[in-house]
């Protein structure tokens, strides 16, 4: 019986394809078929294995209409789309359904054989395979329909000289200047697409060289296929009937800012009367700019040449002060004057000076911690009449325990924070920028947290901070604090958290003061920061953190037999560092394999046996190793027998490895897969944990968890729901710690000490 049940179990999905197929035909109208794609057949004399692979994908790809997609084999919107029926409204759930899950069939008679030949013919032409053909049919078998397209390439054309025939005049010497540069190359085949590309480049040469009016369309590369042995000459020649402004190089009279603009209104340049600053005009009728404010993006002077990458530079610099809405650029010829001149005018528009916001999130954590936080924030723009950003922002939150199998404790934090934001660098006796798009920002901060964590304790905490923040371009970001100031000092502690401590002393860690005195560094590189959610890419994050080093220089530290303290405060004393490296691979339109390392260390030291409390590294939760609560997982192979009903288990190294497939399954509905690993430890032996220290036997100590996920895309937030659970316990004995065997989703039992359910916003990584 049991063999016949799993015969029945194999077969049953299988049927249901198979009838679903069917039903996908059997509504096609009368003497038609459903086009199911197309197969491109490509021959020719010199195509390697390679390239012929290549360049039928390329062809197949130009090919229309596409089929109906497919999902796991099956064109499910389509079966959708058929099984709908004939809704009398689209508003309704059928009529959903069917425009809006489904899909209509795609038939043979939308196929067009011969304006796709025509396309195919075409590409094959601009890529230098100028005897190319193209030949195409249809095959029709149980009311399903293929194109097959047979390719026929001859031999590819390929560039023998290319040569710039231009005449003496100022501008064909400009353009000869980029000759050596030239993208066109002896030997490489004709391409369409590198002759307009070398048009742009040769361009984008003359735009940065003063020659304000020319474009692309003023260049003319004439190709020669007539000199036999399948090779061509090409002859980058000017157009004649070039306008004679656009062989005149151009330089900068009269740079006037507008810093009041409404996009309502005319542009004006009659105001002429600014207030005159290194060059530049500021049109500021009520004083609400100081003019040095521009020092740093304008990269126009008087009698400079023009050159579109200042142009570019000197609008992306203004947007990234974060003081002006709308930014809008304009240059004009100097009328009646005996040389090639232009004015540039810049029309701002500033955001409002002074602005409320507030915020409102909910959290939900695997601790069975469910809360919210509101944070309400006072802006003001410009508060120097500088470009600085004045923020001030009182928050507050709450956590509650939700769950009455298991015990625990709410949460609820107070917090206001000041921040004052310089649109410069700010650093006494220097005098710094940098050349990038991105105007650098000096930051300031001050702020106070409380954290009230009911029935056990509160914390206080003071923190500031001082630095700079910079972009090299649009990928590379640093953030350098060479101050940090962090001070946590115990404000309660109730009997029932002291009689915690006596079972389990390591909780007093928690509670402890701490005064970090150090400094911070931050690098981050991002290639996707511009591109969908599903592109390839790398993303790396990497954070260096010290307290108490040049303290310890002057003051000394208890390692020593000194004090250690500064104001009568014990500081700690470390070096920490941690590096978040991912990989996004593109699997397809709309799916992706993405991957996280992340590898944190520290070195405690001096006054210091391990790191300060809210410094330390933790593992598991929503964000984290998913199939285990939040700070749950480590150090090591120490486990919390007392389960004193407060997980909160921190260490001095760190390693976690994650590996989740993201498709989209329909509509906003997207599914995931994931894998994630990791550990943390302890640098110092703690006799209280034992197993908690990091030795060379570290790999056999990691958990790993596995799990399945949804995520909503609403545009403006993604909501996540995964469900996971464990597969290795690194707190087992060793030789017992894989679990994989004991998965038993049926066992009620099971998955109430297994389960773990996470809801986020967001992707974890």
């Amino acid at each position: 019986m049991k063999r016949k049940g799993l015969i029945y179990r194999s077969i049953w999905p299988l049927l249901i394809l198979f009838l679903a197929s069917c039903s996908n035909t059997k509504y096609l109208p009368e003497n038609e078929a459903l086009y199911t794609g197309a197969t491109v057949k490509v021959s020719g004399d010199d195509l390697s294995r390679k390239k012929r692979k290549a360049l039928t994908s390329e062809l197949n790809a130009l090919t229309r209409p596409k089929p109906n997609r497919k999902f796991l084999g099956m064109r499910f919107k389509l079966w959708v789309y058929n099984i709908a029926g004939n809704p009398k409204s689209e508003t309704s759930f059928r009529g959903k359904l069917k425009n809006k899950t489904g899909e209509p069939p795609v038939l043979l008679s939308s196929v067009k054989l011969t304006r796709n030949s025509d396309v195919l013919e075409n590409y094959l032409e601009n890529h230098g395979y100028f005897q190319a053909s193209v030949t195409a049919d249809t095959t029709v078998k149980h009311k399903k329909a293929t194109a097959t397209y047979t390719v026929k390439t001859g031999v590819q054309y390929v560039i023998d000289t290319v040569r710039f025939e231009l005449d003496s005049s100022f501008l064909a010497n400009t353009i000869r200047q980029t000759e050596k540069k030239s993208l066109l190359k002896r030997g490489e085949p004709f391409n369409l697409d590198m002759i307009k590309i070398e048009r742009e480049r040769i361009d984008a040469y003359l735009k940065d060289n003063g020659f304000y009016y020319f474009n692309p369309e003023h260049l003319l590369i004439e190709t020669d296929s007539t000199i036999g042995n399948h090779k061509v000459n090409m002859y980058v020649t000017l157009k004649r009937g070039i306008p004679p402004s656009a062989k005149e190089m151009y330089t900068i009279k009269d740079v006037m800012i507008y810093t009041n603009f409404r996009l309502n209104a005319a542009s004006d340049t009659t105001a002429n009367t600014g207030t005159l600053y290194k060059g530049y005009n500021v049109v500021d009728r009520n004083k609400q700019f100081k003019p040095y404010l521009f020092e740093t993006a304008m990269q126009f002077q008087p009698n400079d040449i023009y050159n579109r990458k200042d142009h570019n530079l000197s609008l992306s610099r203004i947007i990234n002060m974060g003081v002006f809405k709308f930014v809008k650029n304009r240059f004009e010829k100097v009328p009646n004057s005996p040389f090639a001149q232009l004015n540039t005018y810049y029309y701002l528009t500033p955001y409002p000076k002074k602005s409320i916001r507030a915020e409102i999130n909910g959290t939900s954590k695997s601790n069975n911690l469910v809360g919210s936080n509101i944070a309400v924030s006072w802006r003001n723009r410009n508060t120097f009449r500088a470009g600085e950003l004045l923020k001030i922002t009182a928050s507050g939150g709450a956590e509650i325990q939700y769950s009455s199998a298991q015990k625990g404790y709410n949460v609820y934090r107070l917090g206001l924070e000041g921040s004052l934001s310089f649109p410069r660098f700010l650093i006494p006796f220097f005098r710094l920028d940098t050349k990038g798009a991105f105007v650098p920002k000096t930051n300031m901060m001050v702020g106070y947290d409380m954290l009230n964590k009911s029935k056990l304790y509160t914390l206080n905490s003071f923190r500031t901070s001082y630095g700079w923040a910079w972009k090299e371009n649009l990928y590379k970001e640093h953030q350098f604090n060479p101050i940090a100031v962090n001070y946590v000092q115990p404000l309660n502690v109730t009997p029932e958290y002291e009689e915690m401590i006596k079972t389990d002393p390591t909780l007093a860690k928690a509670i402890e003061k701490q005064f970090i005195l150090g400094n911070t560094y931050n690098f981050t590189y991002d290639t996707r920061i511009d591109k969908p959610a599903h592109a390839t890419g790398v993303y790396f994050s990497g954070t260096l953190d010290m307290s108490g080093n040049l303290a310890g220089l002057i003051f000394g530290d208890s390692s020593k037999g000194k004090s250690g303290q500064v104001f009568g405060a014990v500081f700690s004393q470390y070096v920490k560092g941690e590096a978040d490296l991912r990989y996004y691979l593109r699997t397809g339109t709309h799916s992706s394999w993405a991957n996280r390392l992340i590898i944190g260390g520290s070195l405690p030291h001096g006054n210091s046996k391990s790191l300060p409390y809210i410094k330390q590294f933790f593992s598991g939760g929503t964000n984290s190793i998913r199939a285990f609560r939040n700070r749950n997982v480590g150090p090591g192979t120490y486990y919390d027998v007392n389960q004193t009903g407060v997980p909160d288990q921190t260490g001095d190294i760190k390693l976690e490895l994650n590996t989740e497939i993201r498709a989209k399954l329909f509509s906003i509905v997207e599914g995931a897969a994931f894998v994630d690993a990791g550990n943390i430890w302890l640098y110092n032996e703690e006799t209280l944990k034992p197993g908690a220290k990091f030795t060379k036997d570290f790999y056999k100590e990691l958990a790993v968890g596995a799990g399945v996920g949804l995520r909503l895309d609403v545009s403006i937030l993604i909501v996540r729901l995964d469900v996971a659970f464990p597969l290795r316990k690194p707190w087992l004995p060793d030789g017992e710690r894989w679990v994989i065997k004991q998965i038993d989703l049926g066992n009620g039992e099971w998955r109430k000490n297994n389960i773990i359910w996470n809801l986020g916003i967001g992707y974890p990584f």
